[in-house]
């Protein structure tokens, strides 16, 4: 039997994925800064086209589910939660208060994008 994902889960898991795949191509050569940058574009490059291949299809599949600025949201959401943990894991750059209330003030945000208002 198939494998069936909610259409409203799919989008989020997929977004999810290509996010792990664009923070690597964006931010995962700063630890190797003494590679040549032409080397690192090209590999971000190459990386981000595995990105684009789970991004665009999660942002047609989920419009039927949810509107472009939810699907934005959502997205923002999920590219702050991923970075933390980039971040702190691979990088091993810690965040500080201040990071927490930023990201804070982001998912009251998306508190607002996604509240039904009558």
């Amino acid at each position: 039997m198939p494998l069936s994902i909610p259409p409203a889960l799919l989008p989020i898991l997929m977004l999810f994925a290509s996010n792990v795949f664009m923070t690597f191509a964006w931010y995962g050569h700063l630890k190797y800064k003494g590679s040549a940058l032409a080397l690192a574009v090209m590999v971000s490059w190459g990386i981000a086209f595995f990105e684009y291949w789970l991004a665009v299809p999660a942002n047609r599949w989920g419009s039927a589910v949810y509107s472009a600025a939810q699907l934005k949201t959502i997205q923002e959401v999920i590219t702050l939660v991923v970075f933390a943990l980039f971040s702190t894991l691979y990088l091993k750059e810690p965040l500080g208060w201040n990071h927490a209330l930023g990201f804070t003030f982001i998912a009251a945000g998306a508190f607002f994008i996604f509240h039904k208002w009558s």
